[in-house]
């Protein structure tokens, strides 16, 4: 029990017996506020400014907290006293009154608050890497969902805002607008790391160091954590808020309702961002299986190789990467099936895209070639006076690239297959095709 309690029931018990009086004589009423305000409240405040001051404090925020609500307990105790709401008001009005709450400097007390709640954010986002969460010994289902410190840190600083130990209603629009703040500072930190890895450059943009050095499946745990803080924040934590300020007006509550849902919108908005991110990364992997595509021109210019009859070995390699990420522990632990759907819809049409400008620009070149190649022996037939007229019968190197091509996309359209993608709802994939095939095959697309 604080000094605070002893002070306020040692009062009470020595002016109980004149409080009676007062309150129980014909228009008691007219008195006994002033009488608790000039002569109780007046000797409180006196015995708090002379006996305990360093109790006022501020900066011991736990003990000035529990000091200060002892002391609205006691306020109240007194208002109890008055017959009626006038006399309440008549008490309220008194110069010792105002002068009594001034004392209590909220005021400071949320700075400090502020200070302390915001820097265990700040400090958990200052580090230059992801910080996954190994074991997680807290009983609250939310907090095990989360995969990272940085996350764990914003879900507990915000909730420190809304806790009865910390919690002074009439700062609440002061901590309102910290947890907005909290959630803008965490959606800031995500965003300037994604524009960092999209750039390549971490210098542009302070506080995405993390970015640049994490793994395609480190962005899994960004993406889960955003869907669990957004369903919090926009769930049980909004839900938490609304009850503790539920004797605001109905206004003030929607006000309150739309800017914390607006701010898990906000935050919500940068999963589609860092999906993005995955499929580039998976694309650019799969580039380096794709750039041996440039190999078929060499296999087959002037080799005198007869036509090919199996697809390329680079073909197998194309959508492994893919595969092996949707396939790995993070992404079925912690994508939902839509993003997995998202992402691996994504990755092949990027991939499939970029295989057939490919190929499409190695069989122009190859026609080209072709072309030239052809011009020339005709005007050697010319010189040596043979007929230009005589046709070469044999296949010629265009037509066993685009044969080796086509059997190689064939291949690449039954895995596609094997991992649950229709290869002919691909723009790309049938401008392939239609690049490569035989004349009696360009229409129908099969394996």
């Amino acid at each position: 029990m604080t000094f605070f309690i002893f002070l306020f029931l040692d009062i009470l018990l020595e002016c109980h017996l004149i409080i009676y009086c007062l309150y129980s004589s014909e228009n008691s009423g007219l008195h006994l506020f002033d009488f608790l305000a000039n002569s109780i409240l007046k000797e409180v405040l006196e015995a708090i400014t002379h006996g305990r001051k360093e109790a006022l404090s501020p900066g011991k925020p736990t003990k000035f907290l529990k000091n200060y609500k002892s002391s609205l307990d006691f306020l109240a105790h007194l208002e109890g006293y008055c017959p009626s709401r006038s006399a309440v008001a008549k008490f309220r009005a008194e110069g010792v009154y105002t002068e009594f709450l001034k004392k209590w400097n909220v005021g400071a007390y949320f700075y400090t608050r502020f200070q302390e709640i915001a820097g265990a954010l700040d400090s958990a986002l200052a580090a230059t890497s992801l910080i996954p969460i190994q074991n997680s010994n807290s009983g609250d289902v939310e907090l095990q969902n989360l995969t990272l410190k940085q996350s764990m840190a914003l879900l507990e600083s915000l909730r420190s805002c809304w806790t009865e130990d910390v919690l002074v209603l009439s700062c609440s629009d002061k901590f309102l607008r910290l947890s907005l703040q909290l959630i803008s500072r965490y959606s800031n930190w995500l965003s300037s790391g994604l524009a960092a890895r999209k750039t390549g450059n971490a210098g542009s943009n302070p506080g995405g160091e993390w970015a640049n050095s994490a793994v395609p499946e480190d962005f899994i745990y960004i993406i889960h954590d955003i869907n669990c803080l957004t369903t919090e924040v926009c769930g049980d934590y909004l839900g938490h808020v609304l009850q503790l300020l539920s004797a605001c007006s109905l206004d003030v509550l929607d006000l309150v309702k739309q800017s914390i849902l607006q701010g898990g919108k906000a935050l919500h908005a940068l999963v589609p961002l860092a999906v993005k991110i995955i499929i580039e990364a998976l694309v650019e992997k799969s580039a380096e299986d794709l750039r041996q595509l440039k190999g078929i021109t060499a296999t087959y210019r002037m080799t005198n190789k007869p036509l090919p009859v199996r697809h390329s070995p680079y073909v197998s390699g194309i959508l492994r990467p893919v595969k092996a990420f949707l396939d790995g522990e993070r992404a079925t632990t912690y994508l939902t099936k839509e993003t997995r759907n998202e992402l691996l819809l994504g990755a092949v049409t990027d991939t499939t895209d970029r295989y057939y400008e490919l190929a499409s620009d190695l069989v122009n070149v190859a026609r080209k070639t072709e072309s030239s190649l052809q011009r020339i022996r005709q005007g050697a037939q010319r010189r040596a006076g043979a007929s230009s007229d005589v046709s070469d019968h044999n296949v010629s190197d265009t037509d066993k690239i685009c044969m080796q091509l086509f059997l190689d996309i064939q291949e690449y359209g039954r895995n596609l297959a094997a991992l649950g993608v229709e290869a002919v709802r691909i723009p790309s994939y049938r401008s392939l095709w239609q690049c490569v095939a035989l004349q009696d095959r360009q229409m129908k697309i099969d394996f």
